[in-house]
């Protein structure tokens, strides 16, 4: 790569971090080539696709993240503790960081790089959830599929209530939380969703393709 192609294509790595984080991963990409001072063109010759751009700038970064998350949830001697941690924690990254949100309810699945990090996530979430589960304070028949749902509600609920109360989703949250303890549960109506039910559904929410 030449080095003027090096710096466009660091400039745009830089911007497209910073609007990701602003605006989530949906950032129109003529507005990211405007911040880094260069083409619309430019940025397609370099990167070829959104989902490829995305894989260049959020994947290290979202993984970095969620992994942290996961490590000290798991760190927690008491499995409630560790799950609710989880829980609250990745809910308000999706508040402070739309980018990091969107990676949460799998909102771009071309993304290859990222949706590889997603599958490491999702172990990561199954084994915090059943080790509250064998720890009898979750309820037994919450599965990684709830999860995903919780997630991706959080996602549009913070979202709409930015500006008018951004600090609701955390009462929505200790709501919830408390609806999962094992002694608070009571029959379902209904059976699970299947993971390919989940992800139509949550396809529809966010919009993925």
């Amino acid at each position: 790569m030449r080095a003027d192609a090096r710096r466009n294509a660091e400039k745009l790595r830089t911007a497209a971090a910073e609007l990701f984080r602003e605006r989530g991963l949906q950032a129109p990409l003529k507005e990211i080539a405007r911040r880094a001072g260069v083409s619309h063109g430019t940025l397609y010759n370099l990167y070829g696709t959104r989902e490829a751009l995305i894989d260049e700038v959020v994947a290290d970064l979202a993984a970095d993240r969620l992994d942290e998350a996961a490590e000290q949830a798991l760190a927690h001697e008491d499995a409630w503790d560790g799950f609710a941690y989880y829980i609250e924690t990745l809910c308000e990254l999706q508040v402070t960081d739309p980018a990091i949100s969107d990676v949460v309810t799998g909102r771009y699945p071309d993304a290859e790089r990222l949706m590889a990090f997603c599958a490491r996530s999702h172990a990561a979430a199954d084994r915090i959830i059943e080790r509250a589960r064998q720890a009898g304070t979750l309820r037994s028949d919450f599965t990684h599929e709830d999860l995903l749902f919780i997630f991706g509600t959080n996602a549009l609920l913070s979202r709409a209530a930015k500006d008018t109360a951004p600090d609701a989703w955390r009462r929505n949250v200790a709501f919830m939380l408390d609806g999962l303890r094992a002694e608070a549960a009571h029959p379902l109506p209904t059976a699970p969703l299947t993971q390919e039910q989940v992800y139509q559904v949550m396809g529809n929410l966010t919009g993925a393709p």
